[in-house]
């Protein structure tokens, strides 16, 4: 199957030589215009309450990953977040297999927090505000499958109590022109993507699809949830198969 992320990712290099840094300032409304995932979300009236004192983990599928994992690598709190493959078995979960759309898998970020600094609520209000448009069924703009639609998957049955009250909450405010298509579905296995994906927002910015698709969502993080944006990311480190 065709994929555009990879021909835009093939003429990455040549083209940011002729267009270079300008491109995120040509492209710096794109999403948030056509999204609409620059705006502030009501906050969750369903939260966690933290247990303990140990760190918890989420995983979100919202589109290509490398913008996901972007994001949240710039939220307080955070103290990882791994771009990798769930919904799937673990003898496909490889990118070029995965990028037919015949595996399960959605393209996802496992996102590990400290609930004592932000929630687990507040990570879903920051998804759905800027990082995806949960009205895009399986397809995030120029990457069209299964393997980019937009799914929660719920490590226990609180988070997927808390994600539906949310949607459904979100749903009857009426805040998107559209219903949500956003899946809530129960962690199967994550597994972590190959090492050259991990990090890809912070090491390409002038990727001209990190530029068009990708830095704004950064920007709109910053201007909607400013007390939770850092701005160093915590950037997944050591090599991963």
């Amino acid at each position: 199957m065709w994929n555009p992320k990879n021909l835009w990712r093939a003429s990455a290099v040549s083209a940011a030589a002729l267009l270079g840094i300008c491109l995120a300032g040509q492209f710096a409304g794109t999403v948030a215009k056509g999204a609409d995932i620059d705006q502030s979300l009501p906050a969750p009236l369903v939260d966690e309450t933290p247990k303990g004192s140990g760190a918890e983990t989420l995983i979100l599928a919202g589109g290509c990953f490398w913008g996901v994992q972007g994001v949240f690598q710039h939220v307080r709190g955070v103290v990882d977040a791994v771009s990798g493959y769930d919904g799937g078995a673990a003898s496909s979960a490889q990118y070029e297999v995965v990028s037919t759309g015949t595996t399960g898998h959605a393209e996802s970020v496992r996102i590990t927090y400290d609930p004592h600094v932000i929630s687990y609520g507040r990570l879903l209000q920051i998804f759905f505000s800027v990082a995806t448009d949960p009205t895009q069924l399986n397809q995030q703009y120029p990457d069209d499958g299964t393997q980019y639609r937009s799914e929660i998957f719920a490590m226990t049955p609180e988070q997927a109590r808390i994600a539906k009250a949310y949607i459904a909450q979100l749903d009857q405010a009426k805040v998107f022109p559209k219903a949500i298509v956003t899946k809530v579905g129960p962690d199967t296995g994550f597994y972590p993507a190959e090492a050259y994906h991990q990090n890809y927002l912070t090491l390409h910015p002038q990727s001209p699809y990190i530029a068009t698709f990708d830095l704004p969502k950064i920007a709109a993080l910053q201007k909607v949830f400013p007390t939770e944006f850092r701005s160093d990311p915590v950037l997944v480190t050591g090599q991963r198969s």
